[in-house]
């Protein structure tokens, strides 16, 4: 997956790190890192380092780290002196000696949930800016509970976790800024997605939703959470240390992380995923009917709306806001959000008109989660739904104002078929372009059941996108059309372009299948999207290319090239040119305005 162009997060982290630590830095050096080879000095007896978050946490504390400092010595003595502000560590639950004493420490580190998000910190500071929870010690944690203790402990763990989530919805807690690590430990139990409240109620969606009550800013920071908490490594168990010297020393791979970001952000995602599957199977077996003798039960579809009693809806506004996260960082791809089961399950004869309702509830308001299929489906009855409104609409009108046609006829002569066309378009009222489409082929008999339809558009699409009509041109390096480069766009060429926008929905609105190769360009135009660099690598790789050759060259070869904000292009056989900036002629190219000229390129 092709991520935006922006600095290594992590390599920012090193920096912030090395910054916070600048105070001290006359007298000591605490580490050196680089990204071609791991460079450590040795320290002083008496150097001193940021400590770890959780050695300033008191129980009840919310004071900062920023500035704390501790002897540099070995880090087991370090996180021994700061024991009793840990509540809870798998190496603490590993070196208990019985079940009961591990259900007195989960007590008390689920207490409440400002206790529990002291619980399992991060030891270094560096990682600790990012995500304060050590996602791998709570994963040990969990681990050792499920495959070492008896059924007695994992049933108070159960009943502990509802509570706490419960405790969240009811009293919220003023410390909003350390509730989501209490979250995120909750969210890496391996079995969250199956405990339910003592009414048998899952108590996921309550998570949830505890979630979605938090400040804005909370619940980002749980989403950078999700991308970085896997991605650090558990410092305190494979980030090499050699206590003699007091060197520490980080290789580059592990500067980057034991995983990916993109890698931790899904884990996440899959959790969410995991809980709307299960309800969707549940929910589609619920309303299947009883199977014929020796056949197989007949599974039902399910909308949002009947799932009220899995209180779905919490979970799917929650992964709304993951994907809300994910599309301004990009962390992984969309197709990530599609499940399986809602797409299998949904009944859209059902979801459609209820997304149309003003308080509707439906998947189509979700619509991360739907494959090209579905979605395509998805418009295919709203099509159906708003036809046949209008069909009615029509035979009401013809009862008070005359003769009205229910359907939208087209008459074209086959040698005439663009301008005959987008002419009976331009005269048609938004209501007609909503009626099913009819197509007529002058000096032909026949009635339209749809072959006539499909001939037409194929017909008229062949033409539209043909160099001799001159709206589109097809880049000779790719398959891809765009519009040709036009001198001055007159209001006639506009209103073309505009008519065939309107022929392409007539054909989407009408579930025909259109043999159009378009850019992604074209669509994020339409969707409002930024355009970048490397879109113009689809339209017309030879040009990106040669664009892209200019940030390679020396200040020398731009200046022999003499190169100004004036470009060149071709249109209907005549030469012409055009500015790039007010002036362009008269601005040579420069290094110091290339990226200026390809932009504007």
């Amino acid at each position: 997956m092709t991520r935006s162009p922006e600095p290594n997060r992590k390599r920012q982290r090193v920096d912030r790190h090395q910054q916070h630590s600048g105070e001290s830095a006359s007298t000591s050096t605490i580490m050196t890192r680089s990204r071609s080879r791991s460079t450590a000095q040795p320290l002083p007896a008496n150097a001193v380092v940021p400590a770890p978050l959780a050695a300033v946490h008191e129980p009840g504390s919310s004071v900062s780290s920023k500035g704390a400092q501790t002897n540099f010595g070995d880090e087991s003595e370090v996180l021994e002196s700061h024991q009793d502000s840990i509540v809870l560590t798998s190496k603490m639950l590993s070196e208990l000696g019985s079940d009961q004493e591990v259900i007195s420490k989960l007590g008390e580190a689920f207490s409440e949930p400002c206790t529990l998000a002291r619980s399992f910190p991060q030891a270094d500071a560096l990682w600790a800016v990012d995500c304060p929870v050590d996602a791998a010690d709570v994963r040990a944690a969990y681990s050792f509970i499920f495959e070492n203790t008896s059924t007695e402990v994992h049933d108070e763990l159960q009943r502990l976790t509802v509570d706490a989530i419960n405790t969240m919805n009811a009293e919220p807690c003023d410390e909003h800024d350390i509730q989501m690590s209490a979250v995120l430990i909750m969210l890496l139990n391996p079995k969250i997605t199956e405990y339910v409240n003592g009414d048998s109620t899952p108590v996921f969606p309550e998570l949830c939703s505890a979630i979605m009550n938090q400040p804005s800013s909370q619940r980002t920071s749980l989403m950078q959470y999700f991308a970085t908490s896997d991605a650090a490594p558990n410092t305190r168990d494979s980030l090499p240390y050699t206590a003699v010297t007091g060197v520490r020393t980080i290789p580059d791979e592990q500067l980057l992380g034991s995983d990916s970001e993109q890698a931790s952000f899904e884990r996440y995602v899959d959790i969410f995923q995991s809980y709307v599957t299960q309800e969707m199977v549940k929910a589609a077996q619920r309303v299947a009917r009883p199977a014929a003798a020796g056949g197989e039960p007949t599974t039902q579809k399910v909308s949002l709306h009947g799932l009220s009693s899995c209180s779905l809806l919490a979970v799917v506004q929650c992964m709304a806001l993951v994907n809300s996260y994910n599309n301004t960082h990009k962390m992984v791809s969309y197709t990530a959000f599609y499940n399986d089961a809602v797409n299998e399950h949904i009944d859209i004869k059902d979801d459609v008109p209820r997304f149309r309702m003003p308080d509707g509830v439906s998947f189509c308001g979700y619509p991360f989660l739907l494959s090209p299929t579905t979605k395509s489906e998805i418009i295919r009855i709203e099509s159906v739904i708003l036809m046949r409104t209008e069909l009615q609409d029509s035979f009401f009108r013809a009862m008070f104002s005359g003769v009205t046609c229910p359907y939208l006829v087209l008459e074209v002569r086959r040698d005439n078929l663009v301008r005959d066309t987008l002419y009976q378009l331009d005269l048609k009222f938004s209501q007609d372009l909503r009626k099913q489409l009819k197509v007529r082929f002058v000096g032909e008999e026949g009635v339209d059941e749809g072959g006539v339809q499909k001939e037409f558009f194929q017909l008229i699409v062949r033409d539209v996108f043909s160099s001799k009509y001159g709206i589109f041109r097809a880049s000779e390096n790719s398959h891809f059309y765009w519009f040709r480069p036009l001198v001055a766009p007159g209001k006639d060429a506009l209103e073309e372009i505009r008519l065939t926008g309107q022929l392409i929905g007539l054909a989407v609105y009408n579930a025909v299948i259109l043999d159009i190769h378009l850019p992604p360009a074209m669509y994020k135009k339409l969707l409002g999207v930024p355009v970048t660099r490397d879109d113009l690598r689809e339209v017309d790789p030879e040009l990106h290319h040669g664009l892209m050759q200019l940030l390679n060259l020396t200040p020398d070869e731009l200046e022999f090239l003499e190169r100004t904000f004036e470009v060149e292009y071709e249109d209907l056989g005549e030469l012409h040119t055009h500015e790039l900036i007010p002036g362009g002629a008269q601005t040579l190219l420069t290094t110091d305005n290339r990226n200026l000229f390809i932009d504007k390129y």
